[in-house]
């Protein structure tokens, strides 16, 4: 019985994270912001590229939003770039519902400072793991 349990559970969690990125705009094309890497950023709200582990600020944000695409967290710059999570996921003027096709393309991350090289970024980006 506990080992179904723990199995429950690390199948719940397993499922839950992929079903994120169908609550923002752009969520399964989000750029792979780091030097010399191509393709995606499939983890969008955690600091490794392919999810699971600790949360980049965004992640944070998207989890006090209730894991929901809010104007607030659409308007709200989580990297602290100067560009808002709206603009960087490609719903500029926060009109995005799940289900819909956004409006853009993703242009940017926003739970990564770009660019990673700037001085502005390098605390915030410290704990990203680009390799």
């Amino acid at each position: 019985m506990f080992s179904g349990i723990i199995l429950a559970i690390l199948l719940g969690v397993t499922i839950a994270y992929p079903n994120y990125q169908q609550n923002i705009p752009n969520g399964r094309q989000v750029p792979n912001p780091c030097a010399g890497v191509t393709g995606l950023w499939l983890g969008v709200g955690h600091l490794n590229p392919h999810g699971a582990g600790p949360r980049n600020l965004f992640g944070q944000d998207f989890a006090s939003s209730g894991h929901s695409w809010t104007h607030d967290l659409c308007m709200a710059d989580s990297d602290g770039d100067g560009r808002s999570n709206g603009v960087e996921l490609g719903d500029p003027s926060c009109t995005w519902k799940p289900g819909q096709a956004p409006s853009l393309k993703a242009t940017g991350h926003p739970g990564i400072c770009e660019p990673m090289n700037d001085l502005k970024c390098q605390s915030v980006n410290a704990n990203i793991a680009c390799s």
